[in-house]
């Protein structure tokens, strides 16, 4: 099966690739997420203006993710959260509050999907996350997550 991934797909693409997937790979977990759109001759026009989004949101090149690699592991970034006694939060820190805070604190704008949080962060204190820059770049950033 043919499809054009909107998202990316780790080991098999970016968004805006057209890829060969197995039917029932593409049919029951790409589709319906919408990950993945089949693959037709007016779908591939949209694969030009896919390529472009992303283009706008992707770092420039390898020099410029070192940069905010350098940024991003200058400081450690604090994330407010609501806790209860003995320090246990009330839900978990999502990627979309890292982003923030990431952007807050350095002032380059961080997609939430880049992130990688090893397990879900439920307790306050020190945690360590990932952030994907680049293909060849990850930067490792300490997240301290304190009470509001």
């Amino acid at each position: 099966m043919k499809l054009i991934l909107t998202q990316e797909v780790t080991g098999l693409g970016g968004p805006g690739d057209v890829v060969e997937v197995k039917d029932g790979y593409g049919r029951n977990y790409l589709v319906p997420r919408g990950v993945a759109i089949r693959w037709t001759r007016g779908a591939e026009k949209t694969v030009e203006s896919i390529k472009a989004a992303r283009a706008t949101r992707a770092v420039r090149d390898l020099g410029h993710a070192e940069e905010i690699k350098t940024k991003l592991e200058a400081n450690s970034v604090a994330v407010k959260v609501r806790a209860g006694a003995g320090g246990r939060l009330f839900g978990a820190v999502t990627t979309a509050e890292i982003a923030e805070a990431l952007q807050a604190s350095s002032g380059e704008a961080v997609d939430k999907r880049t992130i990688a949080i090893k397990n879900p962060i439920k307790a306050l204190g020190n945690h360590e996350i990932s952030v994907r820059l680049h293909d060849e770049v990850s930067a490792t950033v300490a997240l301290n997550v304190i009470p509001a």
